[in-house]
């Protein structure tokens, strides 16, 4: 019984560790549109004119056809009813973190005279503030928004940040902030 409670804990441990590694997304949807109507979609290139020849937007594409065909949309040419668009960003941004700082607990002997013994009095640690550690980072984002091919109204939008490593997002770095938006998203159930 302790070992199958050690191994619960351990391996609930081990699972709030991840999913704090993990990014967060946020959806803002209007409420006046019933998104369960919607069943076909489109993408709205702008200014690209559907001239992809970045390898990191093909990969967005993909991920975001896929994760929308998982919730049973599909992509049509002809009258779609949701045109969909994305955009990256990738910035620099300060990354500040406050750490506690204690003093040291110390103890110190002092003597009675009423008693003529040596007592020991504890002095335990007191909070002196905080230590502030602040490094550079690059934060990336990817905002995916659904507009209404008739009245060309937002009705969707969902974004996510994550830390990355380079000037760039990694095509592993963008599927995952796009499976984390539709997992927020859920739009097979909405």
């Amino acid at each position: 019984m302790k070992n199958l409670l050690k191994s619960w804990i351990g391996v609930t441990g081990i699972v709030l560790l991840l999913s704090s590694c993990a990014s967060t997304a946020h959806i803002e949807k209007d409420d006046a549109f019933n998104i369960n109507k919607y069943k076909t979609f489109a993408w709205d290139y702008g200014k690209n004119d559907g001239k992809e020849n970045d390898m990191l937007e093909r990969n967005i594409h993909i991920a975001v056809k896929n994760e929308l065909e998982k919730a049973g949309w599909r992509e049509t040419k002809n009258k779609p009813d949701v045109l969909v668009a994305y955009d990256v960003l990738v910035e620099r941004s300060v990354k500040e973190q406050n750490n506690p700082v204690y003093s040291q607990p110390y103890s110190r002997l002092i003597f009675n005279p009423y008693t003529r013994r040596y007592s020991t009095i504890y002095y335990p640690s007191q909070f002196l503030g905080y230590d502030r550690d602040q490094r550079n980072t690059r934060e990336g984002t990817i905002t995916i928004t659904m507009v209404e091919a008739k009245t060309d109204k937002t009705i969707w939008q969902g974004w996510s940040t994550n830390e990355v490593n380079n000037r760039n997002l990694t095509s592993k770095e963008a599927q995952s902030l796009v499976k984390t938006i539709f997992k927020k998203a859920d739009l097979a159930k909405n």
